[in-house]
């Protein structure tokens, strides 16, 4: 609540990002249904700490039921067990669609794009890199408080890959970037 501002309903004064958001916690705290639950952009409107809270509470919900979830934001992909990209192309006659799971190196190049517009940018892909091995760390250790992080935000134990293929993963996350409706 702000000071010196009467309650209103929820909808009368948050935004549709606030409002996605709150849709988002309500449903970590309250749902054992459904099996999976689809976010169109519930990450709007953040960025920075916000957003990776966002991604982590996406992937946290992701270990007990599938998760798909369109966003814009590399803190969030980041989180996603497999990254799937959305690719639109039109060429005056005709529009078609594709869609491709991408393997760690193309995310690490996904997510540079997602966080600079340069794919190719080696401090881009440096750091895109450090955003999957910071994600891939908090799954190994759900507990981030229990391990403090180190210099540099590398934690002891994190692991640099998981190997594991996509179909043996309960309740895998996905993330898309750019989806097309």
């Amino acid at each position: 609540m702000n000071a010196g501002s009467p309650l209103q309903p929820l909808s009368k004064v948050a935004s549709g990002g606030e409002l996605a958001r709150t849709m988002l916690a309500l449903r970590l705290v309250l749902s054992a249904d459904p099996a999976t639950m689809v976010f169109d952009e519930v990450d709007a409107g953040v960025g920075g700490a916000a957003a990776q809270a966002v991604g982590a509470a996406l992937g946290r919900l992701g270990r007990e039921r599938q998760v798909l979830v369109v966003t814009h934001l590399a803190q969030v992909a980041a989180h996603a067990d497999d990254h799937i990209t959305v690719v639109k192309e039109d060429d005056d006659t005709m529009v078609s669609v594709s869609a491709s799971v991408l393997d760690r190196e193309a995310r690490i190049v996904e997510l540079s794009r997602m966080l600079s517009g340069s794919p190719g940018s080696q401090s881009a892909r440096a750091h895109a890199a450090e955003l999957l091995d910071g994600a891939l760390g908090e799954r190994a250790d759900p507990d981030p408080v229990a391990v403090p992080a180190r210099a540099g935000g590398a934690r002891p134990g994190a692991p640099r890959g998981d190997s594991r293929p996509a179909g043996s993963r309960r309740g895998a996350s996905r993330a898309a970037d750019d989806a097309v409706a």
